[in-house]
């Protein structure tokens, strides 16, 4: 059975760097599987992600007391995670399904390594679809008077189910600077890429009614700035003279599907670093 483990880090940039973590690797009989790494010539920061075997369990430990004399010489910050452990992830959503149900499918599928521990909506629409996958679904109504216990009630939520990641798959309520805070790191959001062209209500309306070429998606990690988080994955498709609103909507749900489950992948792959305000994403 392998034990495999990912190491990742960053630090300000100088020479040696992968020479010594390599070099340690070898030391306790780890075998690297695959190491990606990137300079950032104009912050002269280092980053590195390395994917290795480690001979046993016990060699994780030594490792951690190891690595810890070496991060602090290089002034890295870093993280080792168990390659095999799956994400637990918690779902919100409001009445806009197509992400969910991409979620779903694929974690249900064996197509993103993530176990879904529960999917959570200030509507009650999509409990039947989240029972449908055996997935718990709580209904956290909100509205201008209760809006933080609501937001009481999610971290409870992510503490109790002990939640690595939160997705907001369509979720329209904007997050109060606290709790951006408590995920800070560990939420992800989707949105289209009309951002700040179309705001409001019905953007791919608005996109139609002014003839718009292209459409896309964007999905980042949540802060404070509303839908201005460091960026981890877009993507975009051609439209044209022909297509209807409603042709908007359909293409422009399937690619917000397909970008969120990519940043969902890379995320719990730990595939991530951040850069500032950008992030560095590791293939």
């Amino acid at each position: 059975m392998r034990h495999d483990h990912i190491l990742t880090l960053s630090c300000p940039d100088r020479t040696g760097i992968v020479y010594r973590v390599s070099g340690l690797l070898f030391e306790l009989g780890c075998n690297i599987l695959d190491a990606q790494q990137f300079g950032d010539e104009e912050g002269q920061r280092f980053f590195l992600r390395v994917h290795f075997d480690v001979p046993a369990p016990e060699a994780v430990a030594a490792l951690g007391a190891r690595f810890a004399p070496l991060a602090e010489d290089y002034a890295m910050d870093w993280q080792l995670h168990d390659a095999r452990r799956r994400a637990r992830l918690l779902v919100l959503v409001s009445k806009q399904g197509h992400c969910l149900n991409d979620l779903l499918f694929r974690t249900h599928s064996r197509q993103l390594p993530v176990e879904i521990a529960a999917v959570a909506s200030n509507h009650a629409d999509f409990a039947p679809l989240a029972a449908s996958y055996g997935v718990p679904f709580h209904h956290l109504p909100v509205d201008a008077f209760n809006r933080q216990a609501q937001e009481q009630a999610i971290l409870a939520l992510v503490e109790r189910e002990r939640i690595d990641l939160v997705v907001l798959a369509r979720y329209m309520q904007i997050l109060s600077p606290q709790l951006c805070a408590a995920l800070a790191g560990r939420a992800i959001n989707i949105h289209h890429s009309f951002l700040p062209s179309f705001k409001g209500a019905q953007p791919y309306h608005q996109a139609h009614a002014r003839g718009v070429k292209i459409i896309g998606a964007t999905a980042h990690y949540v802060t404070s700035d509303l839908d201005e988080g460091p960026i981890i994955e877009q993507d975009v498709a051609r439209v044209d003279h022909a297509m209807t609103p409603r042709d908007l909507v359909r293409l422009g749900s399937d690619i917000e599907s397909l970008v969120l489950a990519r940043a969902v992948r890379r995320h719990v792959e730990h595939r991530i670093l951040l850069n500032g305000h950008r992030t560095v994403v590791f293939r």
